[in-house]
């Protein structure tokens, strides 16, 4: 009787640290201590943090110490507001730029109010009286700030206090200006569309006419409670949205003259008009505008250099990719400030490397070379012709931080294995390292441009003893060769007290989206070790289309999004149970949003590989998805019908094996509820049953910390009931 209280008594404990465990990580107990966000300032001796949400504070790098308070709101005279939310400078950095009560739009973009802080007259005034704005940008001589409210752009003038209209064709649901639309936004990652010439004189900006683009709606169920907290009648959210193969916004751009207030069209070459603009951006030249062109399937880049005054406008570089070319790619551009060349970063050999051009887009040099990708550019050093980036060299699971002097002698800054990532001051004479391992959570340090330590500014030291005081076990990295010679990299995590002599079931854990990674040397706590807590081995398998690994690998799932992914799985699932200690007849598998989708496709074969998965926010058939993400990776449904069919989950549904539960937010603007509602019929009529959760008026992120606990908990139920 003794023994039997003693064990009842030890499960309890354990379920109750287990409890315990899982709302921590979903808590987000173990996320690291990060730095407060730095601005550096122009002589790079100097940067600035916002403290306590009320005053801009300026530090010195060399000794960590305060030198001044540039803003402190409490000693402000009639301050307009009580607490800053974010800020930033203008060029001369006279003025402060804050803002208060941001409003989301969408992922990225968010209406606020702004205040303008003059430095040198120690007051604060309203960028503008005449309603919320967003994304204001100063112009280069810190005289004017252009924003956007209500599809229109407008100009602030810093000097007289004044506003001018810049358009007032903007529209709802027709005319934007200079605000991208919900796919721009979404996939091209920008919230943005406006640019000002070197010399303030311009204003470029794209305009957006969304009026053929199809509209897609949902509804909030909770939005408007009563008294009683509860919403009688539903409200209806709708907004422009181009699925695969359907009508997107048509873009031109415009230049507006500060000067006689003049506005006028850039017409580009060509008389084609279903193209991209994913970005523009003013050279060091107020004669040199360059437009970046994407055509529809965006294989083919070109840069134009357009002349604002004439509105004439010349190829400058052209572009053309195998699969598709990386819109991300653009933003890693640098022009020289005497405007003799630029800077662009190309896979044209394989790997994604830098090479120098003129700036008549005559090819210079490649500076950057090897079996290898640059993962990140922080920028170029022009006074000392050096070179900072980001790449995988060693590993594609690790990164490190480089300079690249003008005799191509490229010295590795960081020295520690593992994922680094720089933040470079203005000068260039000092960067922040980013420092994290499986083990190890990120350590943030400041170090010269030659990488010398300078000192620690967050160990997260207390984490790391929090963590390795619960003595949980540790990941472990593998690799394996497919049935098709592809070596595919993972780790593993065994439970606490393994023993190889008993058989246990295997969780699965994937994204396996293009050019992204599960399978890194960096500190990332998920609910993996809750699991391991439970009995279950969780491992992770970057599959075919995961980055770091060149082009090829990168690109191999071009036109068949989803196949060679699911195919991946499958071929780690058996390679995982081959082992002696694991029973392959409980290996399951779990994912969201493009994990979601291979989810599914991994379990609709004629072989039961997998015993039960959980899909969230799938995306069931790719013509059901946004037309930029879609198209890069597959083309047009007219283009590539057999693509679109063998990609398909929704086609395959009377193929599942194993048992599902699948879960979606019904307000999820961006993979759309309508995805999962359309599978489970397909289900439903090919007599398969599953399990099924819905969240109510949640985003594709099903966000809230009740939310989340509900989410993972129901998850390790599942699993429990299905697998053990």
């Amino acid at each position: 009787m003794k023994q039997l209280i003693f064990l009842t008594f030890a499960f309890i404990s354990l379920t109750a640290f287990s409890n315990n465990l899982l709302f921590d990580i979903t808590d987000g107990h173990f996320r690291p201590e990060t730095l407060p966000r730095l601005q550096s300032m122009n002589d790079g001796e100097h940067f600035t943090v916002l403290v306590n949400n009320e005053s801009v504070v300026r530090f010195s790098y060399r000794t960590g110490n305060v030198v001044d308070t540039l803003l402190h709101l409490p000693r402000l005279r009639n301050a307009p507001i009580d607490h800053i939310v974010g800020y930033e400078f203008s060029p001369n950095e006279e003025w402060i730029l804050v803002y208060v009560n941001p409003v989301s739009r969408y992922r990225r973009s968010f209406t606020a109010e702004y205040f303008l802080f003059n430095r040198r007259r120690n007051d604060m005034r309203a960028l503008s009286n005449n309603g919320r704005q967003e994304a204001p940008l100063f112009s280069p001589d810190s005289r004017n700030i252009a924003f956007a409210r209500d599809n229109n752009l407008y100009m602030h003038r810093l000097d007289f206090n004044t506003e001018l209209a810049i358009t007032r064709d903007g529209e709802q649901g027709k005319i934007i200006n200079g605000i991208p639309d919900w796919v721009y936004e979404e996939d091209f990652s920008t919230r943005r569309m406006f640019d000002w010439s070197p010399d303030g004189r311009f204003l470029a900006f794209v305009r957006f006419d969304e009026s053929e683009v199809p509209e897609f709606s949902f509804q909030f169920f909770n939005r408007n409670p009563d008294r009683d907290g509860i919403t009688l009648y539903p409200t209806d959210f709708r907004f422009k949205y181009p699925k695969a193969g359907k009508q997107n916004s048509k873009v031109r751009v415009f230049v507006f003259e500060d000067f006689n207030r003049s506005t006028r069209e850039i017409v580009l070459p060509g008389d084609d008009t279903d193209f991209y603009i994913p970005r523009i951006r003013w050279t060091n030249s107020p004669d040199q505008l360059a437009i970046f062109r994407l055509n529809r399937n965006q294989n083919r880049l070109e840069m134009f250099f357009a002349n604002p005054a004439s509105t004439v406008s010349r190829l400058i570089l052209t572009e053309n990719a195998p699969e598709f070319f990386d819109y991300r790619l653009l933003d890693k551009i640098h022009f020289f400030r005497d405007n003799s060349g630029f800077l662009f970063v190309s896979e044209r050999d394989g790997f994604r490397h830098v090479y120098r051009y003129r700036i008549n887009g005559i090819l210079d040099r490649q500076l950057t070379s090897g079996n290898w990708d640059v993962t990140a550019v922080y920028g170029f050093d022009e006074r000392n012709n050096i070179l900072y980036f980001q790449a995988a060299t060693t590993s594609p699971l690790r990164r490190n931080v480089y300079a690249l002097d003008a005799r191509g002698r490229k010295t590795r800054l960081s020295p520690q294995d593992g994922t680094n990532d720089a933040m470079f001051n203005s000068t260039f004479t000092f960067f922040i390292n980013n420092f994290s391992a499986l083990g190890v959570p990120n350590q943030f340090s400041l170090h010269n441009n030659r990488g010398a330590q300078i000192r620690v500014l967050e160990d997260n030291a207390a984490l790391a003893q929090r963590f390795n005081a619960l003595n949980l076990p540790r990941k472990e990295f593998f690799s394996f060769t497919t049935s098709e010679n592809i070596e595919l990299n993972g780790w593993i995590l065994r439970p606490r007290n393994f023993n190889p002599n008993l058989q246990y079931p295997v969780v699965m854990i994937q994204y396996s989206g293009p050019d992204t990674q599960e399978v890194r040397d960096r500190w990332n706590i998920g609910w993996e070790y809750y699991l391991a807590e439970n009995g279950f081995i969780v491992a992770a398998v970057d599959g075919r289309g995961t980055g770091a690994r060149g082009r090829e690998f990168r690109n191999s799932t071009y036109l068949q999004l989803g196949v060679l992914e699911a195919r991946d799985q499958i071929e780690a699932a058996r390679f995982l149970g081959r082992k002696s200690y694991v029973d392959a007849s409980r290996i399951g598998i779990w994912g969201w949003s493009f994990g979601g989708t291979v989810t599914l496709l991994s379990m609709s074969t004629r072989e039961k590989v997998f015993a039960a998965g959980i899909s969230i926010a799938p995306v069931t058939d790719w013509r059901l998805y946004n037309t930029i993400y879609t198209e890069r990776f597959m083309r047009r449904p007219q283009e590539n019908f057999r693509g679109y069919e063998i990609t398909s989950p929704l086609l395959q549904a009377q193929n599942l094996q194993g048992r599902l539960l699948i879960i979606h937010g019904t307000a999820d603007d961006n993979v759309h509820a309508q995805n999962t509602f359309l599978y489970t019929d397909r289900l439903v009529e090919a007599g398969i049953q599953f399990d099924m959760h819905i969240y109510t008026d949640r985003c594709h992120s099903i966000r809230g910390l009740q939310t989340r606990r509900h989410l993972f908990r129901m998850k390790v139920d599942f699993l429990r009931r299905n697998l053990m």
